[in-house]
């Protein structure tokens, strides 16, 4: 097989490696740089998947290392960014310690709460990979959006001035609820049109070319608040696009 063949594969292994990186970071609380590094494998995964399609190098070894990949770039990742927001919540820090022997049984059960994340990313991921109704497009949100959602949190308090964001973490209900909305919309049975395009005319993807003009009126209007935007955004457009199509 000659070397351009791998090209997709070495492509995946980078996301993986900007995942576990940005594991580690969200770890130790350095969430802006742990949200920097999800940024930086979700461009990875796209080009894995546009250089395999371009260059022809599919493989069945590819199909589930991307899926690993993902699992902790968008699955792992997101969930330790939730859990640090709920070590604020209930601990008053991100950096807090995780000690069972320190914490109360409700607040261990809320902390937990962040994994249900990886879990139903898990579940989604494995459900992508033997729905064939997911061949051209998706069922439920797929994990790197959901990841952007999380990876935002830390990016639009850092470059922003959002005060209501921070009342807001600082009740864990509210990120509980977040994070119970999130997974089960990777679960759910709403149809997503995928961004992956075969050619560039306005006809075939429209509903694409209006998607990421909005994002960028968005960007105008709310600048760093459209980024956990974009999955509201991404579920209305899909909704407009499968009732078009109906008529």
């Amino acid at each position: 097989m000659s070397i351009v063949k791998h090209i997709p594969n070495t492509i995946t292994c980078l996301n993986l490696f900007s995942g576990c990186t940005a594991s580690l970071l969200a770890v130790e609380g350095h969430l802006e740089l742990a949200a920097a590094f999800v940024l930086i494998a979700a461009i990875f995964d796209f080009c894995d998947g546009l250089s395999a399609r371009l260059l022809k190098a599919y493989s069945p070894m590819g199909k589930e290392l991307d899926s690993l990949a993902d699992m902790v770039s968008f699955g792992f990742t997101p969930g330790l960014i939730a859990l640090a927001y709920l070590k604020y919540a209930i601990l008053g820090d991100v950096h807090a310690d995780f000690n069972p022997a320190e914490l109360e049984a409700s607040q261990i059960a809320i902390l937990l709460s962040a994994f249900l994340i990886p879990v139903f990313s898990g579940l989604r991921l494995a459900k992508f990979n033997v729905d064939t109704r997911q061949t051209e497009s998706f069922i439920g949100v797929n994990t790197p959006t959901n990841a952007m959602f999380w990876a935002s949190i830390p990016l639009v308090l850092h470059f922003g001035d959002y005060p209501f964001i921070v009342e807001w973490l600082a009740n864990p209900a509210i990120i509980i609820v977040a994070i119970v909305i999130t997974s089960l919309l990777l679960v759910s049975e709403i149809p997503m049109f995928a961004l992956k395009v075969k050619n560039l005319s306005w006809q075939d993807n429209k509903i694409r070319y209006l998607f990421l003009m909005s994002l960028v009126l968005l960007a105008v209007l709310v600048k760093w608040l459209v980024i956990p935007l974009v999955i509201f955004v991404y579920i209305l457009f899909s909704i407009i696009d499968n009732l078009t199509k109906k008529k």
